[in-house]
């Protein structure tokens, strides 16, 4: 035990609790942390109510909260979240708003690189200890979405936007207050997720409640509240923190007995038949993730207890606390394609690519986003070695959808058995892409690879090259010109319906009230 009180930066008043249950002290820290935020969370809804406090207060508490938390857990490596903010922060202020976007995105996240790389290969403290790092990518998601919406608000002109940037785009520069408490309030510093800056400042005045428009699954998507009243986040914040018991108890009792490592161990591969290879690694797999449910679902809850997290209202009336959720857990374990299973997992890093990178890069977005995932997870081999691959898998995911899928859509029953396989496939090729994540060393990664003698990649390099699939702009132009032909379509059809109702001797068409033309 005493290699964690040494390895842990932050505060050692849990080292008791940590001795007893047998777990190092950051994570207590993590979690102990975590829980006073949720408390605090609540006393913030309802004693710190917009209608009862001012912005200003609210931003002020919220940032000393987030603070300290950060302190608690590691300690004076916390600074380095104020100097990244403090750093893009004056570039913002100084420089001209064409180019401050781009000058923030490098420093934000060179600065969040070079901390990495001092972490991993200088103090050598390990990949989850004292990972104060955690943290700082969240900040960096923060800070370069702000940047951007700030230069799409006062450096582009409207019709230049998309209508998710017009949404988002911030039209005035925050002060410091505002964006410190943006980027360190204590729902997020911990584990986030990220947010717009908008949606967060609706939060902070109360008018988060508001319809507004927003995005889902990367889809425009319009919110209207049919409701006056205030909803309460009693129930979701419930069910969360259920969902969160449960799967820590899962992986708890899992995570040691179900090793991802075993899948190289040449006792293993030697002596188990390549489908309970296969079978293993899923499992193994599944096993993992409910630790990324219960970090997440935690601070969704967090979140939604604090009164932030409202997006509208079901169909049956209830109130949706999803608007900063960072998966959908059914949507994953049960995704029938690969863009299913990382469109519904870390939902908010999926936006945040999407916004920064995809929508905006001219060449190869696809690639140009995985490259951009890898360096933000962290220096790792082993991180680009997944997203390398996913690179592979989307691109063959993509060209075998557009060709096999639509013999499958004649029947229910052909729909279900395509359903049934491209689940299975997926799970597998996530299972296999994610390895190197896990892993992270590249000699243990090729290991793994080699075992399964790169099967999956050689057969993603035959997809691609022997099913053909269209560029995004041909599907883009193929859209338009199916809109453009329904809409001929539709001008005709009408055209002829107001010619064959009207009478020659009539004024009016009796049964559209078209004036007939003189």
């Amino acid at each position: 035990m005493a290699t964690q009180t040494s390895s842990c930066t932050g505060a050692t008043l849990l080292q008791p609790i940590s001795d007893i249950i047998n777990l190092p002290l950051d994570q207590v820290n993590f979690v102990v942390c975590q829980l006073f935020a949720l408390l605090t969370a609540v006393w913030f809804r309802l004693y710190l109510h917009p209608s009862k406090t001012s912005p200003f207060i609210r931003h002020v508490v919220a940032t000393l909260l987030g603070f300290y938390l950060a302190l608690f857990c590691f300690g004076w490596y916390a600074l380095h979240f104020l100097v990244q903010s403090g750093l893009s922060y004056s570039i913002m202020v100084f420089t001209g708003l064409e180019h401050m976007h781009k000058y923030c995105f490098v420093v934000a996240l060179g600065y969040l690189s070079f901390c990495q790389v001092t972490r991993v290969y200088v103090f050598d403290s390990g990949m989850y200890t004292a990972d104060f790092t955690g943290p700082m990518m969240v900040i960096t998601q923060k800070i370069t979405s702000l940047a951007f919406e700030i230069h799409d608000g006062l450096a582009k002109k409207e019709e230049q936007l998309t209508p998710s940037q017009k949404y988002l785009a911030v039209r005035r520069m925050p002060n410091l207050l505002e964006y410190l408490s943006y980027n360190c309030n204590f729902m997020g510093i911990l584990a986030g997720p990220s947010c717009s800056y908008k949606d967060y400042m609706a939060f902070i005045e109360g008018s988060g409640y508001q319809p507004r428009h927003l995005e889902v699954n990367g889809k425009e998507n319009g919110k209207h509240s049919h409701k006056h009243s205030e909803p309460s986040p009693k129930n979701d914040v419930i069910s969360k923190l259920c969902t969160c018991a449960i799967s820590l108890a899962v992986y708890l009792c899992l995570c040691t007995v179900i090793p991802v490592e075993r899948s190289i161990d040449d006792g293993f591969i030697s002596s188990t038949p390549f489908h309970l290879q296969v079978i293993y690694l899923y499992v193994a797999m599944l096993a993992l993730r409910p630790k990324y449910y219960f970090v997440w679902t935690l601070a969704d809850a967090i979140n939604n207890a604090a009164g932030f997290g409202f997006n509208g209202y079901n169909k049956d009336g209830s109130p949706r606390w999803d608007l900063v959720s960072n998966l959908r857990i059914l949507d994953i374990e049960f995704s029938t394609s690969f863009k299913m299973f990382l469109d519904n997992w870390n939902i908010q890093t999926a936006l945040w690519l999407k916004r920064v990178c995809y929508e905006r890069c001219p060449i190869n977005p696809t690639a140009a986003t995985f490259i951009l995932s890898a360096m933000w997870h962290g220096v790792y081999p082993g991180y680009y070695l997944t997203f390398l691959t996913g690179i592979a898998m989307t691109m063959a995911a993509r060209a075998l959808r557009h060709n096999i899928r639509p013999y499958f859509q004649g029947s229910e029953s052909h729909k279900r058995i395509y359903d049934v396989i491209t689940w299975a496939g997926t799970e597998v090729a996530i299972s296999y892409t994610v390895v190197p994540f896990v892993l992270l060393g590249v000699g243990p990664s090729l290991k793994f690879y080699r075992s399964w003698y790169y099967c999956i990649h050689l057969l993603c390099l035959v997809l691609v090259l022997a099913l053909p699939v269209r560029s995004r702009h041909q599907r883009a132009n193929q859209q338009q010109d199916g809109q453009q032909k329904d809409g001929l379509q539709a001008n005709n059809l009408q055209a002829e319906h107001i010619v064959s109702n009207h009478s020659p001797t009539d004024n009016n068409c009796n049964s559209c009230g078209h004036e007939k033309a003189t």
